[in-house]
């Protein structure tokens, strides 16, 4: 096998071609990602068998740890798309903070909502009303944007069950009830910095929303919505069940070790808690629109998350060939000798990010790297997770689907993104990495 520095060249080699193929050549993510595992793992001398091997863990561990958490929050955002549930959520917040507070509304709306969904699929979801409150308040849809893009990819980095912090968390044995709650605590600052990116620098920009629906007309569109309660709670109990799970697995045994512990902790487990979510999502329902939820809704939803749930699962492949080179002995070894300490987690998962534009495959595949050095390295395997996935937020671009979303969905021209949303999300990341070594100093998790 390679010395560890050239495993570390062939991996940047590795990320280039990534980069190139689906970048330049837009070939599919999933084909290269499983190309790139099997040929990166001949070329640092592993055995033929092993590859095959260690691609197969990888990829069926992935889809064993988050598979059905995937499809199930995948299923649950389609369903609060057709009910009006997330414009329903995102009204409640408005009233809160105001209409002159369009752009705050929206990322804290976003912060919410990208929780169980995938932040693309919450920017389209959230889309309609973004234009419909820029136009209303007369406000730039680059401000709107940047506010709302940057307040889903917050928490889409960095809280459970959103399949990367939830797969990083897995690989990394942290707790997970941790890795929700401080997940959530230091995804606001990031958020909130997103959002004064977008009033402070996006405003320099005027890009109109090129739509003809007020807010009153999106409103009206669907009727009555949903009650704000039920619209809230297949996000929010969710949540809770994972955290008293958490609590009922602390070794103090807050709950004892009999039938109600174990019933916790049943119940608290993220593929539990999520089904549990998508059946509290059809109480948001009309009876006479259930079958069609439970065909065509549910349908449409398993089918949007078959995409993502290949490309994880194949960016877990790679990870795990990853996981078994000399790199991560290299890493070891030398980086561990500069005392980056939390910032190293946040360093690697920028650079894969920046490289091949996934978020979820750099949070996998750095999770992979330093699972066998956590320890080793006396890191906080909670906070490792979301310094990777502050990490993975460092810098959205044009090899990044999401920053097409973002772009296109809100009549920017590819220039003004880079300048607004490039650069915002450059911001958040750092002001996340900042606030979890603030709270590295004084939490021990």
């Amino acid at each position: 096998m390679v010395s560890g520095g050239v495993a570390l060249v062939m991996l940047l080699v590795a990320v280039v071609l990534i980069v190139i193929a689906t970048g330049k050549y837009k070939v599919n993510a999933f084909f290269v990602l499983i190309g790139i595992a099997f040929l990166y793992g001949f070329a640092i001398g592993l055995p033929a068998l092993d590859v095959v091997n260690f691609v197969k863990t990888g990829f069926g561990g992935t889809l064993t740890k988050i598979g059905i958490v995937i499809v199930a929050g995948t299923i649950m955002g389609t369903i609060l798309e057709k009910t009006g549930a997330a414009l329903s959520m995102t009204q409640a917040i408005l009233k809160l903070v105001g209409k002159k507070q369009a752009p705050l509304a929206m990322n804290i709306a976003g912060y919410v909502v990208s929780i169980p969904v995938f932040c693309d699929s919450g920017y389209v979801i959230l889309t309609p009303l973004n234009k419909a409150l820029a136009k209303e308040s007369g406000t730039s849809m680059a401000v709107m944007a940047v506010a709302l893009a940057t307040g889903l990819y917050a928490t889409h980095t960095m809280v459970p069950p959103t399949p990367g912090p939830i797969a990083a968390a897995g690989a990394l044995h942290a707790d997970l009830g941790m890795v929700i709650l401080f997940g959530l605590i230091v995804s606001i600052p990031a958020a909130l910095s997103g959002w004064l990116w977008a009033i402070k620098v996006a405003k320099k920009y005027n890009v109109d929303p090129g739509v003809q629906e007020s807010y009153s007309d999106i409103v009206s569109k669907y009727g009555k919505l949903p009650n704000t309660f039920l619209s809230f709670l297949p996000i929010v109990f969710p949540l809770f069940l994972i955290f008293l799970k958490s609590i009922a697995e602390f070794p103090s045994k807050p709950f004892g070790a009999g039938s109600f512990q174990q019933s916790m902790s049943f119940v608290g487990d993220p593929v539990v808690a999520l089904l549990i979510g998508v059946i509290c999502s059809m109480l948001l329902v009309p009876r006479k629109d259930l079958g069609t939820a439970f065909n065509d809704w549910m349908g449409a939803g398993i089918k949007a998350s078959a995409l993502i749930l290949v490309i994880t699962a194949a960016g877990g492949s790679f990870g795990e060939i990853l996981a078994h080179s000399p790199i991560t002995d290299f890493i070891k070894t030398n980086m561990a000798n500069l005392s980056l300490g939390i910032f190293l987690p946040f360093i690697i998962a920028a650079a894969l990010k920046t490289a091949q534009g996934s978020s979820t495959v750099a949070i996998v595949t750095t999770a992979g790297i330093l699972a066998p050095m956590v320890a080793g390295l006396g890191l906080s395997p909670v906070l490792t997770v979301l310094a990777i996935g502050a990490g993975s937020m460092v810098v959205s671009h044009a090899n990044d689907s999401y920053f097409w979303v973002v772009s296109q969905f809100s009549n920017m021209e590819v220039n003004i993104a880079y300048k607004v949303y490039t650069t915002a999300t450059a911001v958040e990341g750092v002001v996340a990495i900042i606030s979890i070594w603030l709270l590295s100093l004084v939490v021990h998790v």
